[in-house]
């Protein structure tokens, strides 16, 4: 697999995935490294002449005002590390915290942080040969960035600390280097701060759960089709001009989807001449609900994409260069000037914002697919299927705990989407006294995306019980794919059995996009 070289500017969602969930390998980018060693040329000038710089030569937050001679600095970027590591909880996964290595690896190669290459060349050998740090994710407030879930990832860069396997097995962060015969870093000047002020933690999650949640929503239009499908639904709802009279992007795209997936549907021509005029909300306004949660993805996705390729941490170096003295016939001499700003990028609001607005949407998203299930299952709005989708019904109770299963993931959702970052709690002597709580937001939305594909999961296997009691109808070629899918790993149901083996093994059918690219 092609390296990928990072150079904090062009660092696109799929890269971290590839990164975090294939391995592929990282590199610095060359002229990355020019700017790094420009960037940090500054900082080694402010520590010699022993000028006044925050985090420099002084100490951090409250204790900004306390000066750091010279000869301490070494260990100030110790104990910055060691006293920021105070996380508890369940760590993040191997995939989240790769992510997070590389989004710090490449935010740092932006050239303003002031640090030594060798602090990303650590990061990018960590990536590629799978030293994965410790990082429980709990103890950030999202203010001065993910202080404790960084300070973890620093920690074992410095050899201390733990670091996790492939089987989730934990190993000394020492041995683990020394295994991948890493050398562990003597951190210097700015160092450390550079490497605990950041949002990557839960710009990490958020990448990873935004990446899922764009083929939940796929993966909803395909199930929902189907659905309709066997609910006798129409289609006329999804005509374009209804559409293209309100022209958001994501109601028109789900539209287009709908009708591609209902095209040649035997049920569909069935019923087409029936009187019913209109279908319930949950069917007609697939488009509307469903197209919102992918202006809201598309909205989150350009806001982690800037976020990817920005620098985070404080303060940060800028250099300017102008050009005296030019002739036709020479390169002209530059002259540089340098200044280290202190301000406040490290700040997880964007992300809290969008975090929380992933949430909001996912939690719809379950809600409507619910929605449908009671339809298909309640045999006063089935449209003739029998009861509870179940082959005997009264002896077998089919489908009616799924659905109380369904409706109890979207209540939980329902809790989990109340926003966290409306709220803030003061904390470091009042100096960091409005904070975003982003990393609960990202924590609580992994949980949101998985109640979703199991939503979306319990409704696939329910219509596609509801197909095997339409036949000899079949639906659209596209709808038959999705049954067939289906069908490779859940049985119909010809009597009840313990269905919670299903649901698992359609979510993770969802997950890896089987249902989704149905669409392509």
């Amino acid at each position: 697999m092609q390296a990928l070289h990072i150079n904090g500017n062009d660092l696109t969602l799929a890269e971290v995935r590839e990164v975090a969930l294939a391995g592929r390998p990282v590199l610095l980018a060359p002229d990355s490294r020019d700017a790094v060693n420009r960037a940090r040329a500054v900082v080694e000038e402010l520590v010699a002449s022993n000028q006044v710089s925050y985090a420099i030569t002084t100490g951090v937050g409250k204790l900004s005002d306390v000066r750091i001679a010279g000869d301490l600095i070494r260990e100030l970027q110790l104990n910055l590390v060691r006293s920021h590591a105070v996380g508890v909880g369940e760590p993040l996964s191997i995939t989240e915290t790769r992510a997070m290595m590389l989004l710090r690896a490449n935010s740092l190669a932006k050239g303003h942080s002031g640090i030594r290459a060798v602090v990303i060349d650590t990061l990018c050998e960590m990536l590629n040969r799978r030293v994965t740090p410790l990082v429980p994710s709990q103890g950030s407030v999202g203010a001065s960035g993910d202080l404790a879930p960084l300070a973890h990832l620093a920690l074992a860069m410095i050899g201390e600390g733990e670091c996790i396997d492939e089987k989730g097995n934990r190993t000394l962060g020492a041995d683990a280097l020394r295994h991948a015969q890493i050398k562990p870093l003597v951190l210097e000047a700015k160092e450390a701060v550079s490497l605990i002020n950041g949002t990557q933690a839960m710009l990490a999650v958020g990448t990873l759960t935004l990446l899922s949640a764009e083929t939940l929503v796929n993966s909803a239009d395909v199930i929902s089709s189907l659905t309709l499908d066997c609910l006798r639904g129409t289609d006329v709802a999804f005509d374009e001009r209804i559409h293209r009279a309100r022209p958001h992007a994501g109601q028109i795209k789900t539209a287009a989807n709908l009708r591609r997936m209902l095209e040649g549907s035997q049920i569909r021509e069935s019923h087409r001449d029936c009187g019913r005029v209109q279908d319930a909300y949950s069917l007609r306004c697939i488009p509307q609900v469903h197209g919102a949660v992918r202006d809201t993805l598309a909205h989150c996705r350009e806001v982690f994409e800037i976020e990817a390729n920005s620098a985070v941490d404080n303060p940060l170096v800028f250099i300017t260069s102008n050009r005296v003295g030019a002739g036709p016939q020479t390169r002209p001499p530059e002259q540089s000037s340098a200044v280290v700003l202190s301000g406040g990028n490290f700040h997880g609001e964007p992300i809290a914002f969008a975090l929380d607005f992933l949430a909001i949407a996912l939690s719809a998203l379950a809600g409507i697919s619910e929605r449908r299930l009671e339809r298909l299952v309640n045999p006063a709005l089935n449209e003739g299927l029998p009861p509870f989708l179940a082959p005997g019904a009264g002896l077998n109770s089919g489908f009616m705990m799924p659905q109380v299963t369904a409706a109890a993931l979207v209540s939980e959702n329902k809790v989990l989407a109340h926003p966290a970052s409306v709220d803030s709690i003061t904390t470091s002597g009042n100096k960091e006294d409005y904070v975003s709580m982003g990393m609960t937001a990202a924590n609580k939305l992994r949980r949101v995306v998985e109640n979703t594909r199991n939503v979306l999961a319990i409704e696939a296997i329910a219509a596609a019980q509801a197909l095997d009691f339409l036949a000899p109808l079949k639906p659209s070629p596209r709808g038959r794919k999705l049954h067939e899918t289906v069908r490779e790993v859940c049985p119909t149901m010809q009597k009840d059995r313990a269905m919670y083996t299903d649901f698992a093994k359609v979510a993770r059918v969802i997950e890896d996009g089987k249902l989704s690219a149905i669409l392509d």
